[in-house]
């Protein structure tokens, strides 16, 4: 990531923090609707305490953003949990498409085209992190 898509990611995140509850409710709801085996893997979960450890994690992602020290360590972990809940390649991708999909509509007219780009950006280092995770958790 470059500094700049740091400052858009940065910039654009107390908004959508602050409208964390309509942001994740409207990520999950995308998520299930793309793809319904994604949904499977949430039976029995408890998806308000759901909602909140996703706006936990994404803070935390977007603090340590230009500390791949700190961010790279805490993403493989949460790969590796994800894991065992199942979590395969593919999901990554409807993920990807739900989480863009929520921001652009809760950020509104805030989440500009740059801004879009940088989360994208954001994205795509997580869920490679992440899936090598996965992979190498399901593969021991």
């Amino acid at each position: 990531m470059t500094p700049e898509q740091v400052v858009l990611v940065r910039g654009s995140w107390p908004a959508l923090g602050a409208n964390a509850a309509a942001f994740t409710a409207q990520f999950y709801a995308r998520l299930f609707e793309i793809d319904k085996g994604a949904a499977r893997l949430f039976a029995g979960v408890d998806m308000a305490s759901q909602q909140k450890k996703l706006a936990q994690a994404l803070a935390v992602m977007v603090k340590a953003l230009d500390d791949p020290d700190q961010l790279l360590p805490a993403v493989a972990a949460l790969g590796r949990r994800h894991a065992g809940y199942g979590v395969e390649d593919h999901h990554f991708n409807s993920v990807g498409e739900a989480l863009i999909g929520a921001l652009g509509d809760v950020g509104g007219d805030d989440f500009t085209p740059a801004a879009q780009r940088a989360w994208l950006e954001v994205y795509t280092l997580v869920a490679s992190v992440m899936r090598r995770a996965v992979a190498a958790t399901s593969a021991a």
